[in-house]
């Protein structure tokens, strides 16, 4: 018997950025994930001494600048959302969970960007970081099937072991919700995808790369026409167990022009490979490190230096740049996770630079 293919997420949204709450109203988890376009978490254990309430909802509309608490003030964008407060004892923590979408999430924690962070395993391969947020706040971040849910202590002490214990606890408030996100495909999720929305300057990895200018950039392939795509471009589908799912190209069109790929595991890990013609885009070699903590070392790809940055030896958040012979520049990203640092990475690496046809193929590259 044949397995019906698992159907694609569908949410609420508004319908113009006027209709947006004046404040986020409370909704219970297993309504809200209705009106978001990522796995919504809910806490199945809390540090001791400690309760919640309903937590707030911000409802996704296209893009606009209205007052409405909540919003980004760094963007027009709208997307969706949820934030809970746990408290007891003098003590406060918030949890906030939404699709990172604009770029990729920097070091795979883009709250704890230049600080010290730590890993911790929380089951299932994935990993929560612990470190201090841009607010100079204790804080903690994890991606868990796509979604990002960032954590940042207000009052009080809570020490690694509880915040370790309460990202273990997070279960997915609609479980139905998971396979059905995981299955649609990244370009089809994303905010900036769908939406001309202005964007946002932020660090991506370990190396300096920053799409800063403020238009709208991402001409996003059709989902369903992406593997043919990438296959007349030259650019291997498949990575080990990561599947290319959504393909766009940035830049100008002239004097800059990149084309991103989106990979994607069954469990919800990520790769995103960037690729130029030598000096064609954003790409600058020999790269150079951004501003936050971590290792990198230059190792031997097929006879060219590849530049390979990571955080953690086991569990990776890690980054990759090098130089194809047929004259393009390529960076690969990837998420966080058991079985996904240094050496696994390069092997990764490796096996796109082995299937790469680019020469006489990348027309989008020029």
């Amino acid at each position: 018997m044949v397995s019906s293919p698992v159907p694609p997420w569908r949410w609420q949204v508004l319908d113009r950025a006027a209709d947006l709450d004046p404040v986020p109203p409370a909704m219970e988890e297993t309504r809200a994930q209705h009106w978001c376009n990522f796995v919504l978490w809910r806490p199945s254990l809390l540090p001791a001494g400690c309760d919640t309430r309903v937590g707030t909802l911000r409802r996704e509309a296209p893009p606009g600048r209205v007052a409405a608490e909540g919003r980004t003030p760094w963007s027009d964008a709208n997307p969706a959302g949820y934030r809970t407060e746990i408290f007891g004892g003098g003590r406060r923590l918030r949890l906030k969970q939404f699709l990172y979408d604009w770029a990729f999430p920097a070091a795979d924690h883009p709250c704890l960007w230049g600080s010290q962070t730590r890993p911790a395993e929380i089951g299932g391969g994935r990993v929560v970081w612990l470190g201090t947020d841009y607010l100079g706040h204790r804080a903690a971040s994890a991606r868990l099937a796509r979604t990002t849910v960032e954590l940042s202590v207000l009052e009080g002490e809570f020490d690694d072991d509880e915040l370790v214990a309460l990202f273990a606890a997070l279960r997915p408030a609609v479980p139905d919700a998971v396979p059905r996100v995981l299955a649609t495909p990244f370009a089809d999720l994303s905010y900036w995808a769908r939406h001309p929305a202005t964007m946002v300057s932020v660090p991506t990895g370990v190396f300096r790369f920053h799409r800063s200018e403020r238009e709208h950039e991402g001409d996003w392939v059709p989902s369903e026409q992406v593997v043919d795509f990438l296959t007349a471009q030259g650019v291997p589908v498949t990575a080990g167990q990561f599947r290319a799912e959504s393909a766009a190209t940035f830049g100008d069109g002239t004097t800059v022009r990149e084309l991103d790929v989106v990979y994607s595991s069954p469990s919800g890990g990520e790769l995103r490979l960037t690729a130029q013609r030598t000096g064609g885009g954003r790409l600058a070699f020999p790269p150079q490190r951004d501003k936050h903590p971590a290792t990198a070392e230059i190792r031997d790809l097929g006879g060219r230096p590849l530049h390979l940055g990571h955080l953690s030896t086991r569990y990776g958040a890690c980054d990759a740049w090098w130089q194809h012979p047929d004259g393009y520049d390529l960076r690969l990203l990837g998420s966080a996770g058991a079985g996904l640092g240094p050496e696994a990475f390069h092997g990764l690496a490796a096996e796109i630079d082995r299937g790469l046809r680019l020469a006489g193929h990348a027309t989008v590259l020029g």
